[in-house]
């Protein structure tokens, strides 16, 4: 190898190494773990929110075996079920806030008409008794809690990467490369959806 070829394949070398080094120190890998991570928090919201969907169909099924009649409320739980699960609840929601809220209103108002079937419940003594309905209480409860779990590790994720796009000097390199701070759920939002149906069994 002779003595030029030699500097100039140490030159590319020191390039690469200086181009990685800088990436590196203006916080691009940093960018690439966090944003990865809020990701991941996401993916685990959106498989709580499934799991609840998916208990639904069976939980109306049983109330309408005891409670037919109440034809409005039931109803109600449906519609609200297909419009939550028609949002599309890909990674690319987060960078989209008017798509973000728009998923937040739907689970929002699917856990009002949730909650007024709940309380339609109480006025019907043998459902509440009923093994397979308080199965499905049970499970849809326990659901409700792993969703406010989800929701916190995801904003805190969101906060974290948040906070990362605004500082200097990784908010030049978030220019750069075009990363923009994520949606979060709201606080008004919070209070609506943190709240789990009713479900009391001492009555």
């Amino acid at each position: 190898m002779t003595r030029s070829v030699f500097a100039r394949w140490f030159r590319l070398f020191f390039a690469f190494a200086l181009a990685t080094t800088l990436l590196s120190g203006c916080g691009y890998n940093e960018f690439q773990q966090k944003d990865e991570a809020t990701k991941a928090a996401w993916s685990e919201v959106v498989n709580q929110y499934q799991r609840r969907s998916d208990l639904i169909p069976n939980l109306v099924n049983t109330v309408k075996g005891y409670a037919s009649h109440e034809k409005d409320t039931l109803e109600a739980v449906t519609r609200a079920r297909a419009a939550a699960t028609s949002i599309q609840v890909t990674p690319e929601v987060l960078n989209d806030p008017a798509a973000f809220q728009k998923f937040q209103q739907a689970q929002g108002e699917l856990t009002s008409a949730l909650s007024r079937l709940m309380a339609v419940s109480e006025n019907y003594p043998n459902l509440k008794a009923d093994t397979s309905f308080r199965d499905l209480q049970s499970q849809l409860e326990g659901t409700e809690n792993r969703i406010t779990v989800a929701r916190q590790r995801y904003i805190a994720a969101v906060q974290d990467y948040n906070v990362t796009v605004r500082s200097f000097p990784t908010n030049i390199t978030a220019k750069v490369f075009g990363y923009q701070p994520k949606p979060s759920f709201t606080v008004a939002n919070e209070a609506a959806i943190s709240t789990a149906p009713k479900v009391d069994f001492g009555k």
